[in-house]
């Protein structure tokens, strides 16, 4: 079954493969830098929002990766927020990695293959498109909690994908 974005991409000569894995790349190093600038601030280090949001992304990360690998996934246990701001960090280090391995491994062929999602029982997802959702999911959390971060008188990142491609910088966890 072809994934209609892909003819569109062939027609423009994009590789969606490489642009996928680009945009997990930039996800891992984004999310590694939003947390910095949050753990530099006081004020956003200890905001339960902030907290929440960033609990938010990384779960529904976690979610999907789950429905990737075809592996169980505990909303018990996922849903429950961490206890500290350093093991959130921990969750998203964790994650990562994993994500990026499953990504790189895709193939053409798996990119069209359905999915199925406890969330949206009956909806017609690909894996393509699921994968575009986790990183524009992502993104658009990323700017509520740089909103947040500046009300809390903090300094939020530049975390512009055409940005990060210039150099392309791994994420930094601390």
């Amino acid at each position: 079954m072809p994934v209609q974005s892909l003819t569109l991409a062939s027609r423009y000569d994009i590789q969606v493969l490489p642009l996928l894995a680009e945009l997990f790349d930039h996800q891992a190093w984004a999310d590694a830098a939003l947390l910095e600038a949050v753990r530099a601030c006081p004020a956003a280090r200890d905001d339960e929002k902030m907290r929440h949001t960033l609990h938010h992304i990384v779960m529904v990360q976690r979610a999907f990766l789950s429905i990737f690998l075809k592996r169980p996934f505990d909303m018990a246990a996922e849903s429950k927020q961490p206890e500290s701001l350093d093991a959130l960090v921990a969750r998203f280090r964790e994650t990562h990695p994993e994500e990026l391995a499953f990504v790189k491994q895709v193939d053409e062929a798996a990119l069209a293959r359905p999915i199925e999602t406890p969330r949206f029982p009956g909806a017609k997802l690909t894996h393509a498109q699921a994968m575009m959702q986790v990183v524009m999911h992502s993104q658009s959390h990323r700017g509520q909690c740089a909103v947040r971060l500046r009300e809390a008188g903090g300094q939020p990142p530049t975390l512009d994908y055409i940005l990060w491609l210039k150099d392309r910088p791994a994420p930094v966890w601390s």
